[in-house]
């Protein structure tokens, strides 16, 4: 089973600072995990070193994108006859996150190609295939995300290096499975965004970050007391971790006035009524933020879903006409309503920042507090942007349905 315990810098040790997204997640005493996208890194780069030296490295360790390096403890390999191929597989540690794929045995099989072919992802049983458009990946590619398979490249370049591989880059085939993955996909969105035959492969720092409602929205709380406390006038709410270094690039911000919002946008807005800073940024993906435009203040996925028909409805304030507002409303998830637009120039980005702007000083209810919203994509690039605007200026107006 993965062992949860990194070395270095790993989430257990990231509580040191007095404020920001680190200490909140201290403060909660919770125990972080791994991503299926830590796991299959993990997988692939002990089943390749075996494919080269006939030993498989255990536990195996591996840097994930922020420095942790967490070692996991192999729960199966096996090495084909003439290393033609070799498999190896972790078993998923969500930590004390209510994951589906906790305990999920994840394997990586790989398999040398000629020299020049790169790495070749490929979906075995268990992980799903893109059906349909609108997703970070191309339809027909195996639901391996984007930042696993940059950390499966670096990695498997790493061992090719240290063991006489093909060269700089590994020439190999990796397919990732997950065992019962078919069923446990059942349980997520995964059918309904048209990724079908299993789950995906996710993760975009390596660490699950543990969610208990109570204790986060209470960390929150303490994050926003640290920030006032440290004379911070202004602070940023953000879903993720992609969310706040955007943020920080853009206003330059200290981390002990980053708050760690997650889905709990209503937990941030709330306490910032009731204890006032002068200015909130908040800063997420375009798909979670749209949801509080369409006014929910939980955005986890359980919880509330992207409403197409309310982004139609945007789009059509923002000059689409009826044919491309239609389009919005039959698109198979918001990324794709946006890339709709964008091609037809209609400003949707702008307009659900905007209005989620406006949502968020509703709900502040004329708190002496200035409200700018900022939406990113699934790469951290700027999507759309409203300025900020405080108690009393003219709302933008939001369309209801």
């Amino acid at each position: 089973m993965a062992e949860a315990q990194p070395q270095g810098t790993g989430p257990q040790g990231a509580g040191k600072a007095a404020g920001g997204r680190s200490a909140q997640l201290a403060h909660t005493g919770l125990r972080p995990g791994w991503t299926t996208g830590a796991c299959a890194t993990a997988a692939s780069t002990a089943a390749y070193t075996a494919l080269l030296t006939g030993e498989f490295p255990d536990p195996v360790t591996i840097t994930l994108p922020k420095g942790q390096t967490p070692s996991f403890a192999l729960a199966v390999e096996e090495l084909a006859p003439g290393r033609t191929t070799a498999m190896a597989g972790v078993v998923k540690d969500a930590g004390d996150d209510p994951d589906v794929t906790h305990g999920a045995l994840v394997r990586a099989t790989v398999r040398a190609l000629p020299a020049g072919s790169g790495v070749v992802f490929k979906a075995g049983p268990g992980v799903g295939t893109v059906t349909r458009p609108g997703l970070p990946l191309e339809v027909g590619e195996p639901a391996i995300n984007p930042v696993p398979r940059q950390l499966m490249r670096e990695h498997l370049a790493e061992v090719a290096a240290r063991h006489g591989g093909t060269g700089a880059t590994a020439d190999v085939e990796v397919e990732i499975s997950v065992d019962h993955g078919e069923e446990i996909a059942r349980s997520t969105w995964n059918p309904r965004l048209g990724i079908l035959g299993g789950l995906s492969i996710l993760g975009t720092t390596g660490i699950v970050v543990p969610y208990s409602c109570s204790a986060w929205i209470d960390s929150i709380r303490r994050g926003v007391d640290v920030a006032r406390a440290a004379g911070r006038r202004h602070v940023a709410g953000c879903t993720g971790s992609t969310s706040e270094k955007v943020a920080v690039a853009l206003h330059h911000l200290p981390e002990d006035a980053l708050l760690d919002m997650g889905d709990f946008a209503g937990a941030v807005l709330k306490y910032i009524r009731r204890h006032p800073v002068e200015r909130l940024t908040i800063c997420g993906g375009f798909a979670k933020l749209s949801k509080l435009a369409a006014g929910h203040l939980d955005l986890h996925s359980a919880r509330s879903q992207v409403d197409k028909g309310f982004l139609a409805e945007l789009a059509r304030r923002g000059g689409a006409d009826e044919a491309l507002a239609e389009a919005v409303a039959e698109a198979n998830t918001g990324l794709a309503a946006l890339q709709l637009c964008t091609a037809a120039g209609v400003p949707l980005g702008d307009l659900v920042a905007a209005t989620a702007r406006d949502e968020s000083l509703a709900v502040l209810r004329g708190a002496p507090v200035a409200v700018d919203v900022i939406c990113i994509d699934r790469a951290g690039m700027v999507v759309g942007r409203a300025e900020p605007r405080g108690p009393g200026e003219d709302r933008q107006g939001s369309p209801r349905r």
